[in-house]
């Protein structure tokens, strides 16, 4: 099993940019793939980007042309590139291993 730690979250104002970062450990030989997931207050858990090991990527249209996924190889890190952050990109997120594992969520605030 995999164990995930995400860091990076805070409060910023509109415009402003956040990289959020996922640590792994355990059995990251088993990571073919990585999501990035958020919860707004009184919403649904979504799926807001991904990157598979061949190094494909997919982002929600929520966040498409303003968040990049990437990964440190070397470190075992993953990253969310968060730019442009709008006070509706207010959420907890989430990294997350398909079928395996949860980390326990980073808080992002955007004010206007």
């Amino acid at each position: 099993q995999v164990q995930l730690v995400e860091s990076g979250g805070g409060s910023v104002q509109a415009g402003e940019s956040l990289t959020l970062s996922c640590a792994a450990s355990g059995r990251v030989d088993l990571i073919q793939i990585m999501q990035w997931h958020r919860q707004a207050p009184g919403m649904e858990r979504k799926l807001i980007a991904g990157l598979i090991n061949d190094g494909s990527t997919m982002y929600s249209d929520l966040v498409k042309g303003r968040f990049t996924i990437s990964k440190d190889a070397a470190k075992n890190v993953w990253y969310l590139q968060m730019n442009n952050l709008q006070p509706n990109d207010t959420a907890i997120y989430y990294c997350n291993v398909p079928y395996d594992s949860w980390g326990q969520g980073t808080q992002v605030t955007v004010s206007s």
